[in-house]
Parts: structure tokens; sequence; C-alpha cells
């Protein structure tokens, strides 16, 4: 029991002082633009979009599935979410997952992410105006991902990813892995309870293959001798574009619970992320939750996003979001998150999930 108890210790105060130190190792100039899929960087579920995107140490939320995955491996239920999301200059984003908790084994994760960019004109250096034509691009992924409780008080996730994108008739894909921890401790425990204690996280999303460009539009007729008289003013060239990474997030965070009541609960949360597009920076946020009993919950969330980020436009960010129980362990979630975008706008993020 000591050398378990030890363990757990140990583990938990080395992911603390990686959660203050990953700030330390900031590079400058940073790799603003370097990235290709950043759509992958736009938070999955209004509770996580609420709390100011502090949400990698959080548990028992489908929306975990884009957080970490480790945070599956605490759902009791199985659950189904959907989440509609308008973004910036008509940006559309939706989601969709599932979830089976399989007793004595894990739980299975399934999801589905599409940002539609709308339509837009055609155009050409010698038709700047348009040519009549119109065309589209869309951004998705398919998650397909596993978690289990390796201890009551350790857990891991993997997540495999498949993404695509689409701009006319030009296409890329890529393969990504999501891998994520969770510890959960009875520091601060107001009852000494693991449950109700200190919990740990941290996850790495998207590290996986680059993305490269393919398609018709790059085919361009070129004469390869242009002089010489023969059947080479008409050969079919294309254009090779160049490979591009993923947005590589790495995040490390932990959460507490201040304030436990047989009805309320307030937990704080702190994440501090290290991508390798930007600078380093640190999330915020809070959330309370009013247990009404034979009914369900009510909960407020609030939080800041993007603490000590260089040129940050994010800011406050809240919501707010409920869960009704009915007979035979069947429930409703809601939740909505509102988030700043400085000078491009507002947000907002509606989703709504069934627990089974």
């Amino acid at each position: 029991m000591r050398k378990v108890k030890f363990s757990r210790i140990t583990i938990a105060l080395s992911l603390l002082m990686m959660t203050f130190s990953v700030t330390s190792y900031a590079q400058k100039p940073y790799r603003v633009g370097t990235t290709t899929a950043n759509f992958l960087e736009i938070g999955i579920g209004s509770d996580g979009n609420a709390m100011g995107d502090a949400y990698v140490s959080m548990v028992g939320n489908l929306s975990s599935i884009y957080w970490n995955p480790a945070g599956l491996a605490f759902l009791k239920q199985n659950e189904v979410m959907f989440m509609i999301q308008p973004w910036i200059v008509n940006i559309n984003s939706t989601a969709a997952a599932a979830a089976i908790v399989l007793p004595s084994y894990g739980t299975l994760s399934f999801g589905f992410y599409h940002v539609g960019y709308g339509d837009m004109e055609v155009t050409t250096l010698e038709m700047q105006d348009g040519t009549g034509e119109l065309f589209n691009a869309n951004d998705y992924s398919f998650v397909f991902g596993f978690s289990r409780k390796l201890a009551q008080w350790f857990a891991f996730g993997a997540s495999g990813k498949y993404i695509g994108s689409q701009i006319w008739h030009e296409k890329a894909r890529a393969f990504a892995l999501d891998l994520g921890v969770l510890v959960n401790t009875n520091f601060f425990s107001p009852a000494g309870k693991k449950n109700d204690g200190l919990k740990i996280g941290m996850s790495i999303s998207n590290y996986g293959t680059k993305m490269k460009y393919e398609g018709m539009d790059l085919l361009n007729p070129i004469d390869i001798k242009p002089n010489e008289a023969g059947n080479y003013s008409d050969v079919q060239g294309q254009f090779s574009l160049q490979e591009w990474e993923l947005p590589l997030i790495f995040r490390i965070g932990a959460s507490v619970n201040p304030i436990v009541l047989n009805n309320h609960r307030l937990t704080l949360a702190v994440d501090a992320l290290h991508p390798n597009n930007n600078s380093e920076s640190i999330n915020v946020g809070g959330q309370y939750e009013l247990r009404i009993p034979g009914t369900g919950s009510f909960f407020l969330r609030g939080g800041y996003k993007a603490l000590f980020m260089d040129e940050s436009e994010y800011g406050l960010t809240f919501g707010g979001g409920l869960v009704l129980r009915f007979m035979n362990n069947f429930a409703v979630k809601a939740d909505y998150a509102f988030k700043p975008i400085g000078i491009l706008g507002n947000t907002h993020s509606y989703t709504l999930g069934v627990l089974f």
C-alpha cells in the first residue's frame, strides 16, 4: 500500500510541476500560420468552450473525446452528443459523438467533426470580379477511441483520427493520434475522497502525418521545349504543393473542487498549452453545479482563454447547461457556450446529449 500511495503522489507532483513549467520554454519566432487543418483547434462541446477551454482534467463528459480521451474512462452511462457551433465569417461547424461503456473493459468512442466554409466566387487574374462560378471548402475528421481505468486513480485514453480537407477540386488527407492520461487524487478533497480531490490531466492532440493537397485544378499544360517545334506544346503538367503539418497541441492541467456539499459543487480548472504553431498560453475556468434531487443538475460555467498568449483575440467565456433525468436511467443534456474572438466577432455553441 505504501508503494502504491508513493507512486500516486510522485505522479501527481510531477505533473503539477510540468503544469507550472510548460510555459517556460517558449522560443520566438512562433510558427504562426505554418500548419493546416486548423479547424482541429476549435473546441468540441459547449461545456469545455464555456470554461475557457480549461478542460483537460475534467472527467465524465463525452466532450472529453476532444480535450482528453482519458476522461471518457470515467463515463458511467452510454452517451450520444450533437453540437452546432456557428463560427466566424459565416463558417459553420457541427460535431457528433457517441460513447459505449463496456464494464470491466473500458469505453469505446466514436466522433465526427465537420467545418463548412460556404460557397465562394471563383476569381481569376483576368476576371477578378468573378467568373460566375462558385466553389466551396470543407474540413472534416472521423475519430475512433478507447479509454480505460488502469486503477481507480489512473486512466488512459487513445483516439485515432482520419482527417480530410477539400477546396473546390483539391483534396488532402492525414492520419493522427490523440493520447491522454488522468490522475485522480485525494489532495485538497473537502471530504478526503478521490472523486472530489485534485485531478491532473495531460493530452497530446493531432500527432500524425502531414497533409498535401492534390487535384485536377493543379493540372496545367506546359511546353517543355519552347524553342523547338514538335508535339511538346501541350504536355500535361501538375503543380506539386508543399506538405503541411497538423496543429499539434500539448495540454496539461489540473482541477479541484473547493466546495462539495450535498447538492452543490464548485470546480476550478487550469490548463497550460504548448502548440506547435503559436506561443504557450494558460486557460482557466470554473463550473458550479446545482443538483436537484429527483430531477437532475443545473450548471453555470465561465472562464478565460489564452492568458499570456501573444496578440490573442480570445478572452472571457461563459455558458450553462442542464441534465434532466428520467426513469430507467435515461437522461437528456443541453449546454450552451458564448466565446468572443475580439475583432472577429462572437461565437456561440449549442450541444444536446442523451444518456442511456
